[in-house]
């Protein structure tokens, strides 16, 4: 019977249902869609690896287990004698040596433009070696003959216009530049996954790459009279101490781990807000379920009159949300079936090759999309359900709504006001917190509480923002005006959850908004405040070579250039016995002219004579001051020890965390051939010499390196931009979802609304107010809603927004900016939500019958 009842009254209510329904849809739809395309990336690599990896892998040692034993940009080998010591393991079938180093750039001669990414997946150049297993084959031409041939993959090919005869040209940043033929195209045999592939013979990439007749792995593949942990035991025995050995297991978990903390990214990024958007349609439903309850507040009276209990009310009204969530959710996962679709689609734009008729629908891809679904329809709907309930029986002579409840108002106001304050007091302390980690958890508790604070205080909010908001209606548009600000008012309790959905968003775009402002600022300051240099080089490889180099300082009109390498790993031995292992840079004697150390106590010019220059975070945790003397263990039985001559003070984004130590002095340490190359390079004009035209002198002296850019302060403030805003849009589509969510709660509480005041708008017709009257009415009354939220919206995230820079500022973010362009677009667009929300809905009132509404019961 109540089941009966339930879909009886559900599907009398269907279209008053559909916006709630697209809520839902949507919500379980992304969170689907993430899964399947997580399901789908991670089986294809997951086939690739496993199709294509040795039986075991003979590989340079690491140090510590996580860095290779090689500085930044020399690439760590094995002799070619491996190759015979693994082939005469028992249970060896074959035994090949293997190039591959990923610091080389591809070129066209013709254009001077670089070939394949420039970011995110790798260019592997290397050897090609016919393998039983290898990922890629011979589509057309032949394999490399000689040193004047190259192999490309062929997605790189096509991207590139390459055919057959094309020239290429491999620059490398420790063995010169060398040109090759295009003699052959490769094609992958399960997937690519975003790198570029170039394949040399034998020879040629150990001379041209390495420099030396060595490999960087032996790919050792069994018979199958041994297991894999047999081969790298046996191996590990006959090869001694010097050596990794992976076996097949352990190669596709290092390659899992290498793709996956991308996939994860994107994954838990697009989970997060789904989150985000199925709290906002949480709104939604409770508002769609608290309004059918009001509108049916007769008809559930008789329902108890004729002997039905509150439980089965209650459970009536659940079970109506619970078909509601079966429905969205089988649609929803539906509809993320062709998000993941597009997903891929994108990959593909980006170079990883994904395939759409394979798509991986796990076990995990229902439960959740059914799980989110339900579970947050019947949480939403528990609260209208549990109003519904408490309906006497005497109800059914009354017209439609219940009186509301003065007890609920006040425990209302006092939680609302306990979490409001009590997250504004967490946001207070975080602002004025000494460590940054220790603000980041007073943020994150204090923007949850002041949120729940605020929806709480919505329906209290709404009478006295709205009554402002609305005062300026009846002297602007008169009746309309009078009576859009009356229906807002009307309802506070619907009013404020409506504006909780669009506040919720808006919240966290102004929050991001003055986030990323803040960073924007606070880096240009710095830049200006502490580098002297003009000009700032870096390269899409992450290192530069000794040749480019010396191009940059042969250039005309340049004073000099600074050179920056970076040391991995380096131990630091404190004179209290305590050791840090960090990364150290090691610069070259103009740094200090090149930039403006923010030194807390020292002297900088010390750098230049063999001291050490550390953070005030580094010197407190240590309890380092000036003169004292650290050991540097550089790995390799490579150390030194030099006195501590700078404390830089935090604040400084460009020093936060650095530490410094000159060339000069390391090179009495480490020889020239262990050296890191170079990771940036700055150059200073000199001082007769016009700026712009150095920089054009430089981009001239580099155009053979199309890998290195050259920028000056302006440029390099404009890279920040970019990639901030990169940051910034990124969240901004993200939030997207949840703002279309909110617009679709406006559009049904204004639809639901229409409905529920039938007979009023029959007798406002009645007396003389006309249909353009009526739409305007309810158009003021949608822009009014919209806007209440955006303002509530504004005023948290702003809190938010500068507590996370108070938060970070000793981190470097210095500089508090409020975006108040973003701000204004907001409210405006805030107008433009209101007024699209209410067509529908005014246009259906607007169509009405007279005495048909005045009729309706």
């Amino acid at each position: 019977m109540l089941l009966k009842t339930s879909l009886r009254t559900f599907f009398a209510h269907k279209g008053r249902m559909v916006l709630s329904l697209i809520a839902v849809v949507l919500s379980v739809a992304f969170v689907s869609g993430t899964l399947v395309f997580s399901n789908t990336a991670t089986s294809t690599f997951d086939r690739l690896f496993a199709s294509t990896a040795s039986d075991i892998s003979v590989q340079p040692a690491k140090a510590d287990g996580d860095e290779p034993d090689q500085p930044a940009g020399r690439v760590a080998t094995v002799p070619a004698d491996v190759i015979q010591k693994a082939a005469a393991t028992p249970g060896v079938k074959q035994a090949l040596g293997q190039v591959f180093v990923g610091s080389a750039v591809l070129v066209d001669p013709l254009t001077n433009k670089q070939i394949g990414p420039t970011g995110g997946a790798p260019t592997l150049t290397g050897n090609w070696t016919d393998t039983p297993r290898n990922s890629v084959e011979i589509t057309s031409g032949h394999v490399p003959q000689g040193g004047d041939q190259i192999v490309l993959d062929a997605d790189t090919a096509k991207k590139a216009k390459l055919g057959l005869g094309a020239k290429v040209r491999v620059i490398t940043a420790t063995n010169g530049n060398h040109d090759f033929t295009l003699a052959g195209i490769a094609t992958f045999k399960t997937t690519n996954p975003g790198a570029a592939l170039a394949f040399l013979d034998t020879p040629t990439a150990q001379q041209d790459l390495l420099g030396k007749a060595e490999f960087t792995s032996v790919e050792v593949f069994g018979d199958g009279s041994r297991s894999n942990d047999q081969l790298k035991a046996d191996a590990l025995g006959k090869l001694g101490a010097g050596y990794q050995v992976k076996t097949a297991a352990e190669q596709k978990e290092e390659n899992n781990k290498s793709v996956g903390s991308f996939l994860n990214f994107m994954k838990y990024a697009m989970l997060g807000f789904a989150g985000i958007s199925l709290l906002v349609g949480g709104f939604l439903i409770i508002n769609t379920f608290s309004m059918l309850v009001a509108q049916r507040t007769r008809e559930i009276g008789l329902l108890r009159a004729i002997g039905g209990s509150r439980k089965q009310v209650n459970r009536s009204v659940l079970v109506e949300a619970l078909i509601l969530g079966l429905l969205g959710s089988t649609l929803g996962l539906g509809a993320g079936l062709g998000l993941a679709t597009g997903l891929i689609q994108l990959m593909k734009a980006v170079g990883m090759n994904l395939s759409a008729t394979d798509l991986q629908i796990g076990l995990n891809v229902p439960v959740a999309a059914y799980a989110v679904g339900i579970v947050i329809t019947v949480l939403a709907a528990w609260i209208p359900a549990r109003r519904a309930s408490k309906i006497a029986p005497i109800a059914a002579l009354r017209d439609h709504g219940t009186p509301a409840e003065a007890r609920s108002n006040v425990v209302r106001t006092v939680v609302g006001l306990v979490l409001t304050a009590g997250g504004g007091g967490l946001l207070v302390l975080a602002a004025k917190a000494g460590k940054a980690a220790t603000g980041g958890q007073y943020l994150g508790l204090g923007v949850l509480l002041t949120l729940i604070g605020f929806v709480v205080l919505g329906p209290l909010l709404a009478t006295t923002v709205v009554r402002g908001l609305g005062a300026v209606l009846p002297a602007l548009f008169g009746p309309s005006g009078r009576l859009a600000q009356r229906n807002a008012m009307r309802n506070p309790r619907r009013t404020g959850a409506t504006a909780a959905a669009l506040m919720i968003g808006l919240a966290l775009v102004i929050g991001a908004s003055v986030f990323t402002s803040s960073m924007v600022k606070s880096t240009n300051e710095q830049i200006d405040k502490s580098v002297g240099a003009d000009y700032v080089i870096s390269s899409s490889q992450g290192i530069i070579g000794e040749a480019m180099v010396q191009a940059a300082k042969k250039t005309p009109g340049v004073a000099h250039v600074t050179e920056q390498k970076e040391l991995r790993g380096v131990k630091i031995n404190v004179p209290d016995g305590r050791t840090v292992t960090t990364g150290i840079s090691a610069v070259s004697a103009d740094f200090t002219d090149d930039f403006r150390l923010p030194v807390k106590s020292g002297a900088a010019g010390s750098l230049n004579q063999g001291s050490l220059a550390i953070g005030e975070d580094l010197a407190k945790d240590y309890g380092l001051k000036v003169g004292d003397t650290v050991k540097l263990d550089y790995g390799q039985g490579r150390a030194q020890s030099v006195p501590v001559g700078v404390v830089m003070s935090k604040g400084d984004s460009l020093f936060n965390g650095a530490t410094f130590v000159g060339i000069d002095t390391v090179a009495k340490a480490i020889p020239a051939a262990e050296m890191p190359l170079d990771v940036q390079i700055y150059g200073k004009a000199a001082a007769d010499a016009d700026v712009a035209k150095t920089l054009a002198a430089l981009e001239e002296s580099l155009k053979d390196y199309p890998q290195l850019k050259v920028r000056d302060q302006a440029g390099y403030k404009e890279l920040v931009q970019q990639q901030i805003n990169t940051l910034l849009y990124m969240i901004y589509g993200l939030l997207g979802l949840a703002i279309v969510v909110a617009v679709l709660g406006v559009i049904n509480t204004l639809a639901l609304s229409v409905v529920e005041r039938t007979r009023e708008i029959g007798l406002l017709r009645a007396i003389g107010l006309s249909r353009r009257q009526l739409r305007r009415m309810i158009r003021l009354e949608s822009v009014v809603i919209a806007l209440f939220g955006a303002i509530l919206g504004t005023g948290l995230g702003l809190a938010w927004g500068i507590t996370g820079q108070q938060v970070l500022k000793d981190q470097g973010l210095a500089t508090l900016a409020v975006p108040t362009g973003t701000i204004a677009v907001t409210l405006v667009a805030s107008v433009v939500i209101g007024l699209v929300a209410a067509l529908v809905p005014a246009f259906r009132a607007g169509r009405m019958n007279v005495l048909a509404a005045i009729a309706t019961d």
